[in-house]
């Protein structure tokens, strides 16, 4: 990482940075948060970093700047410049059909109504894309975020989403004797898109998706804490989860297993753990277009690719999860891109900023309009159903989760040197 420079030569009032801190404080002396590890640097260089509170409350064991989280979706980034890579290699295409690499999901059905009976189905007009799973429009659903029959069927068939001991192939056998929601290309529907695309790319190198993000993005950019499996020499370092009962006083702990050796069921939608130094590394890459300290992983134009929206005007008018999110910021290749910010619930500072959150509060933004970048990381569990986006992404309703506003307000309130917004069209 480069040496930091003062925040004040960097563009912001250092009295103001100050205030987060005292700010995050107060969520968990008030028993809302167990503690969050943020860091923010502008062109590289960090300008405000801290760690807030515990990552164990029992053990009274702080939060560090190498604590280790669970960052859950914050995965999906990470699997999508993987596949690009392929993409930039010619080894895959945006149209290419998965069936290719994955016959488990040839000759698909699709329910005729999303919430309706199993058997109530229709044969899938055409096969699944890469670029459909790259852009969470394949069809393929998550139970928590399904409604109806469709819901118990994953949860029987698939098991955990996050912690399994399927084998990938048996995932993918499962997964494929199940309908889809709707019809593949038809709509933005969040699932298991970026877990298929992840075990397409392992059969794609011919070697486990855990080892082809080892050998192409993780040691290339030196993120050495991140991984889908944490020996047990670095488990103190991992936070602990906890859920807030709003009925309550206090935070529960959530118990996680943890594997014993490395799984073969890696989900590149939401599996790995890492920390904020080994993401930021990866956030640099992406704000950088595809270059980090002389490695470059992507071409920039494939960078402005992946952020460029590919949603439909009509596709943009049906919420997600419950939330006008659309409207607000277009999707693109794994990420999605800021355009309004009035109300936005998962980005902040400028139109062309990029995201995507994770389920257990982790967040990170990188911003081209003012060479920033945002990473903030708790461990918090609140419920997931298919309305609940405004909660997962802002906290209204889970107290430990409106500190990430606080965070965010306090970052950008801080930046003095503003450059003006770009137009989101020459952002993408």
């Amino acid at each position: 990482m480069p040496d930091d420079a003062s925040p004040a030569a960097l563009g912001f009032d250092p009295t103001r940075l100050a205030a987060i801190r005292p700010a995050l404080q107060g969520f968990v002396d008030r028993g809302e948060l167990a503690g969050v590890v943020t860091l923010a640097s502008r062109g590289g260089r960090v300008v405000h970093a801290d760690a807030v509170g515990w990552r164990d409350i029992e053990t009274k064991a702080p939060m560090r700047p190498d604590t280790l989280f669970r960052i859950a979706s914050m995965s999906k980034p990470i699997t999508s410049v993987a596949a690009l890579m392929l993409m930039e290699e010619g080894r895959i295409a945006l149209e290419d059909p998965i069936t290719r690499w994955i016959p488990e999901m040839a000759e698909l059905q699709v329910l005729r109504d999303a919430t309706g009976p199993l058997d109530d189905a229709t044969p899938a007009r055409r096969a699944i894309t890469v670029e459909d799973l790259l852009t969470h429009r394949s069809g393929v659903a998550y139970a928590p975020f399904s409604v109806g029959p469709l819901k118990q069927a994953y949860e029987a068939a698939l098991g955990d989403p996050g912690m399994n001991r399927k084998t990938a192939d048996e995932w993918l056998a499962a997964l494929g004797s199940l309908p889809l929601a709707y019809q593949p290309g038809e709509r933005f529907h969040y699932g298991h898109s970026s877990d298929v695309l992840g075990f397409l790319i392992g059969r794609v190198e011919g070697k486990s998706f855990r080892q082809v993000l080892q050998d192409r993005i993780f040691t290339p950019l030196g993120m050495a804490d991140t991984d889908f499996w944490m020996p047990p020499a670095k488990r103190d370092r991992l936070a602990s989860l906890y859920a807030y009962e709003e009925s309550g006083d206090r935070l529960r702990k959530v118990k996680l297993e943890l594997y014993d050796e490395p799984p073969d069921y890696t989900p590149g939608g939401g599996g790995l753990i890492s920390s904020a130094g080994d993401y930021h590394r990866f956030a640099r890459m992406l704000l950088n277009e595809g270059e980090l300290d002389g490695v470059r992983l992507l071409r920039p134009e494939t960078v402005r690719l992946m952020r460029t929206n590919r949603l439909t005007e009509a596709q943009r008018q049906v919420p997600f999860a419950g939330m006008d999110l659309w409207t607000k910021s277009g999707f693109g290749l794994g990420v999605s891109i800021a355009e309004d910010l009035t109300d936005n619930p998962y980005s902040c500072g400028a139109p062309g900023s990029m995201t995507w959150p994770g389920v257990f509060g982790t967040w990170w933004q990188a911003d081209p309009a003012n060479d920033l970048i945002l990473i903030y990381l708790i461990q918090h569990q609140v419920p997931v159903s298919a309305n609940s986006g405004s909660t997962i992404a802002t906290g209204r309703g889970a107290a430990g989760r409106r500190a990430l506003p606080v965070y965010q307000q306090g970052v950008y309130g801080a930046l003095q040197s503003n450059p003006a917004p770009v137009d989101p069209g020459s952002a993408g």
